[in-house]
């Protein structure tokens, strides 16, 4: 890559170290912080009717769940940290776990009113359920709907019964469908399917086959995860025990880009890594996270990233629930949350973040996005390395990077504020960005960057 494109960015780096600026440079003035107005708010409904083969998820399979004592903490939880955050308004709520469809609607309808009623939640807001088709009758994905649910994410993963038994699942294909068409008529233009590809024993053409058949089946959203082997899972003892093989890299890299092909001709863009929308139906959510925005976890095992001001922290803090439903439960009851545990992020942790999460996506990183919050005394942080954040270079398979700037056609304004984009030097505002085959080199970003 050329070396003066990453000049600022090191630059950058070393301004977010803890002395960093260069040697007898006298540290920058930290202007006065203020607190971030917004964040998303992810809350986990931690139990499954069964553990699929492949997961490592923080689930809990039990007889029976105590919901409303689970709903009360969850309640209070959302409460408790949207007052320590002091956000003003709440971008999106997303509902995860486990298997959140399990829940009743009266729990979703009680977390969204708190929420509703401790912060802003606008009318538009994102509020997305997970669903698997187990527990997505019509009357059921009716109340969540009345409930305050307006997207749905349906846990599909196949389209085929014996890859759906290897993988442990309790639906059928049959199911699988039924569950999506009766979303379609209940959230139109807002149900996501989730599907797994480079399971053991598949093929390019049995995929391709099965992502055909979700094509005919999906609404706007998709998302294709690569199957991960998690150690304690039963797929991977199977795996690792020599009774199942799995695809060679080069079979996930073509499964990978094939899949691609077939999404982009279908109409959709491919807006980060694993997801594709068409129609502007782009995760909110989702998108909260990988532009390194504030987010507030509600939940046993759940991650957030916010400023506690309320708690008298000025700095971004990454922060975790505690795991086990029954101990959190008594920590809410307790103390309000049952955070376990809280990390404040150093400048140079949060630009990390800021690249890590940025290169998943087709817009990628530019100087201008407003995205940690540091304050206190010394360096403003992000605040101050902002500004020397180079362009967007896509990295083609073999390459270590490249710039590329985009002709009058490509932008927004056909080029006719190109002049006012120029800073000090003559130098441009730019973007840097991921190409698509560097999306399938595992590991091969982080390589790259760091």
């Amino acid at each position: 890559m050329a070396a003066r494109g990453w000049r600022p960015l090191a630059a950058a780096i070393a301004a977010a170290r803890p002395g960093g600026g260069g040697r007898g440079a006298a540290p920058a003035p930290a202007p006065a912080p203020a607190a971030p107005t917004a964040a998303a708010l992810y809350v986990h409904w931690p139990y499954c009717r069964k553990r699929c083969s492949y997961c490592n998820f923080n689930k809990y399979v039990v007889p029976a769940v105590d919901e409303a004592a689970v709903r009360a903490c969850l309640v209070r939880e959302a409460r408790t940290l949207l007052r320590l955050s002091q956000v003003q308004s709440v971008t999106s709520v997303f509902f995860g776990g486990g298997t959140p469809s399990m829940a009743s609607p009266s729990t979703i309808a009680a977390v969204l009113e708190a929420v509703a009623g401790a912060a802003h939640l606008p009318a538009g807001a994102e509020v997305t359920l997970e669903a698997n088709p187990s527990s997505t009758s019509i009357q059921r994905l009716a109340g969540f709907r009345a409930a305050g649910v307006n997207r749905l994410s349906v846990g599909v993963q196949s389209l085929d019964d014996a890859e759906l038994q290897l993988l442990g699942r309790e639906h059928t294909a049959a199911e699988a469908r039924g569950a999506v068409e009766a979303a379609w008529g209940l959230f139109p233009g807002r149900t996501s399917l989730d599907l797994l590809f480079g399971l053991p024993g598949q093929s390019r053409d049995a995929w391709a086959q099965g992502l055909e058949a979700a094509l005919g089946l999906c609404d706007d959203h998709i998302s294709l995860y690569q199957l991960t082997l998690e150690q304690g899972t039963a797929l991977a003892a199977q795996v690792w025990g020599g009774t199942l093989p799995m695809p060679p890299q080069d079979l996930l890299a073509d499964m990978y880009l094939t899949a691609r092909a077939m999404l982009v001709a279908a109409g959709f863009r491919h807006y980060e890594v694993s997801n594709f929308a068409r129609k502007g139906a782009l995760s909110t959510h989702n998108l909260s996270y990988w532009r390194a925005e504030q987010y507030i976890g509600v939940g046993p095992g759940a991650h957030g990233r916010f400023v506690p001001w309320g708690e008298g922290g000025c700095s971004r803090e990454a922060r975790v629930q505690t795991l086990e439903p029954g101990a959190w439960m008594r920590e809410v009851q307790s103390q309000g949350h049952g955070t376990r545990r809280r990390v404040v992020l150093s400048p140079l942790e949060q630009l990390e973040e800021v690249l890590a999460l940025g290169l998943r996506t087709d817009e990628g990183i530019t100087h201008e996005r407003p995205a940690v919050h540091v304050g206190g005394p010394g360096p403003a942080g992000l605040a101050a390395a902002r500004p020397a954040l180079p362009a967007a270079a896509p990295l083609g398979p073999g390459s270590r990077a490249r710039r590329r700037q985009r002709g009058p056609e490509e932008e927004p304004d056909g080029g006719r504020r190109r002049g006012a984009q120029r800073g000090r030097g003559g130098c441009q505002r730019r973007r840097w960005r991921i190409k698509c085959e560097s999306w399938v080199l595992a590991g091969g970003v982080g390589g790259l960057l760091f």
